[in-house]
């Protein structure tokens, strides 16, 4: 493990979401393709709180399977603003919890059911695709909202 490399993938994960969805205003919070989908603003509340869960997961209690409890946290955001809070605040905490616990700690297996025996750190890939999947959504999002999506890696 290279603690190292694994804040350096939070962190260009982080730029490259807030780089591509940075055409999106507070104004679009609210737009979804179809009335069952998440909105905007649910789409990075949701983004956020997976960042939550894994991290709870590989160090806390576990694991929450309770999807219909996290959906409704997440349906019951309608603001951009306060979603993109969230994601900050929930990067900020992974970040910190990298810095500060040491490399044996992240090395050792998840319990549980989700990713069990995995090494604590597998997280950071998990997080990592999860997020690219929502910044591509929230691209698509923006196409249909008439507006260009900022490439994420400029």
């Amino acid at each position: 493990m290279n603690r190292d490399a694994l804040i350096n993938t939070i962190k260009l994960t982080k730029h490259f979401f807030d780089t591509s969805t940075s055409k999106l205003a507070e104004s679009d919070s609210g737009f979804a393709p179809k009335p069952d989908m998440f909105s905007v603003a649910q789409h990075v509340a949701h983004t956020a709180q997976t960042i939550d869960w894994f991290l709870d997961g590989a160090f806390g209690a576990g694991f929450d399977m309770d999807f219909a409890k996290h959906e409704a946290k997440v349906r019951a955001c309608t603001s951009l603003q306060a979603a993109r809070k969230w994601h900050e605040d929930s990067t900020s905490r992974l970040l910190e919890k990298l810095a500060e616990t040491g490399e044996d700690e992240w090395s050792k297996p998840i319990q549980g059911q989700v990713m069990a025996g995995a090494p604590r750190f597998s997280i950071i890939g998990g997080i990592h695709e999860h997020t690219s999947h929502h910044r591509g959504a929230l691209a698509a999002y923006q196409r249909l909202l008439d507006k260009v999506p900022a490439m994420p890696y400029m």
